[in-house]
């Protein structure tokens, strides 16, 4: 018999930022079921795809945005961050710019995004195995930095293209629960200070 599978009553919003040229729009369109081609255009403003997922028991509806890279749709890109539950954030191993201006977008986030959206970082195009310019052990070390995960990725060969999108939305659901947790916790403490204050006024009448 299978488990009963729950739906979460709310879509989930995805973003994926990066440099220009790095992938992203592939790595989305692998995930949402369609074929890797050499012939997209840098992606203008944002594109949206969605997806349905199930992850541990939990349907989810996933909004997952493409963002554009160029400097000149930065005050686009940002106007989404509002809202987002989950950030990939991916460079090229054959790019080395687009490594380094990693920090440039974990900036962003800092700046736009809500304070306990989860990200998680991708090297994107590790196929390219001659062109390559920044290594595993350098992705590795960067995510370790920023406490995130992170995963080598190739949307021409499919590797850790879902991996990626369901790490993120296992983190997203577990961060729901924790927030959950935290307001009932934060309610329970003010019904019990209410409570406590109640009695405080019947002791004072019952003196007098």
């Amino acid at each position: 018999m299978s488990e009963k599978v729950e739906e979460y009553f709310k879509p989930i919003k995805f973003l994926i930022i990066g440099d220009s040229n790095v992938g992203k729009t592939n790595c989305l369109l692998r995930f949402c079921g369609q074929q890797f081609t050499n012939n997209h255009l840098s992606t203008i403003g944002v594109d949206c795809q969605k997806k349905t997922v199930i992850v541990e028991n939990t349907q989810f509806k996933l909004q997952i945005w493409d963002t554009a890279g160029q400097e000149r749709f930065n005050i686009i890109t940002q106007q989404y961050y509002k809202n987002a539950m989950g950030i990939v954030m991916a460079y090229s191993v054959t790019d080395k710019q687009s490594f380094q201006n990693i920090e440039k977008w974990m900036e962003q986030i800092k700046d736009g995004a809500p304070e306990n959206v989860c990200i998680v970082l991708i090297g994107n195009k590790c196929d390219l195995y001659t062109e390559r310019q920044v290594t595993l052990e350098q992705g590795q070390q960067l995510a370790d930095f920023f406490k995130i995960p992170f995963f080598e990725t190739s949307a021409l060969e499919n590797t850790n293209i879902d991996n990626t999108f369901l790490t993120l939305t296992k983190i997203v659901k577990k961060n729901i629960i924790d927030t959950k947790a935290k307001l009932r916790q934060k309610d329970q403490e003010l019904q019990f200070n209410k409570l406590g204050e109640n009695n405080k006024k019947k002791e004072k009448k019952s003196c007098c």
